[in-house]
């Protein structure tokens, strides 16, 4: 089974093929293309989205094509078409879902809706084909901060989610605020590194007990401390220092709560390496598996949305022309019946 993967839900055009037996653990990479628009986004400060879609409307064909050309696949070697169908931005979204479904009516092949979420959490199985559900997982990105229990494969349930700004919205956020560029995530990193020394800032806790997360007010302590500190170095340390808490913080309670012996990072806060260190450190403490997929497959890739359909494809799953984008679409849930284009 070949199966073409299409990502568009935010600021990345991507395509990638995967390829394996339906007695396979997992498929095997064949190509990941990847166009950025970071050029594109950097005088904003981040990603305007308008901007975003016509750029992926701009570059969607080329990529596909490479894809297949890397992949050494012609399109009737295809056995299915997957495309993200959210969450993400509504117009960035549209572009590859349409791309997915017109390419699938053509080949006469099935199309299937990916779930983003979920995907990045299949990207762990390119990396180690022989990871084994029940799993814990932690999705970090400038979208989404989800901790996710995979009990079997395709069942997805969130038991932690932010309840305001994403790590990677905070990362891109604070490095505006110091005056770092865009994207935020790497530039604070950097930057930290070279610090002789930090600004202490508080990690929040959510008074039901729960195991969400909350980076709004980070995001407003650094702002307090900027006209009181000169040292831009030691406030990015702090405040990397303390989403690295909070994110430690709660899948440590999350492992406690569902007794998981594998845990999975993804997202692209999970291609920071400070937070792979402390994840590592916190898997030996725990003695339990940790696995993070590449720094590639962190980052919106569409990689991952060719796994989860290649998965999806072998439990004899497939999605209607019809199927809508779904910007708010939650991992765990069924998409929602609508007109969503071709039928």
């Amino acid at each position: 089974m070949n199966v073409l993967g299409i990502e568009t839900s935010c600021d990345e055009t991507a395509a990638a093929a995967v390829s394996g037996g339906r007695a396979a653990r997992a498929p095997r990479l064949l190509s990941s293309v990847v166009s950025s628009q970071v050029a594109l986004h950097r005088p904003f400060g981040g990603v305007v989205p308008e901007v975003a879609s016509r750029s992926h409307i701009r570059f969607i064909t080329g990529v596909i094509e490479k894809a297949l050309a890397d992949a050494k696949l012609s399109s009737a070697q295809v056995s299915a078409v997957a495309a993200t169908a959210g969450p993400g931005l509504p117009g960035s979204l549209l572009v590859g879902l349409t791309a997915g479904k017109a390419l699938a009516y053509l080949l006469r092949k099935p199309f299937i809706a990916v779930n983003h979420t979920e995907a990045h959490i299949l990207a762990a199985f390119l990396e180690d084909p022989g990871l084994r559900p029940p799993l814990l997982a932690l999705v970090a990105s400038g979208g989404h901060t989800e901790l996710i229990v995979m009990r079997r494969q395709g069942e997805f349930h969130t038991i932690g989610r932010t309840r305001d700004d994403a790590a990677g919205e905070a990362y891109d956020k604070v490095a505006k605020l110091l005056g770092l560029g865009y994207p935020g995530g790497p530039a604070i990193e950097k930057v930290a590194r070279r610090a002789r020394g930090s600004v202490r800032f508080p990690v929040a806790r959510m008074k039901d007990g729960s195991l969400d997360f909350s980076f709004s007010g980070l995001k407003t302590a650094v702002a307090n401390a900027l006209p009181h500190s000169s040292d831009r170095a030691a406030l990015a340390a702090g405040f990397q220092q303390a989403v690295l808490k909070a994110l430690s913080a709660r899948a440590r309670e999350a492992l406690a709560a569902t007794r998981a012996k594998t845990l999975v990072l993804a997202g692209g806060v999970a291609a920071n390496s400070a937070l792979r260190e402390a994840f590592t450190r916190l898997a030996r403490d725990e003695r339990i598996r940790l696995v993070v997929p590449k720094m590639s497959l962190c980052t919106d890739n569409a990689a991952m949305v060719a796994c989860a359909g290649w998965f999806r494809l072998r439990a004899g799953g497939r999605s209607a022309l019809s199927s809508p984008s779904h910007p708010g679409w939650n991992a765990g849930e069924r998409l929602p019946a609508g007109a969503g284009g071709l039928k």
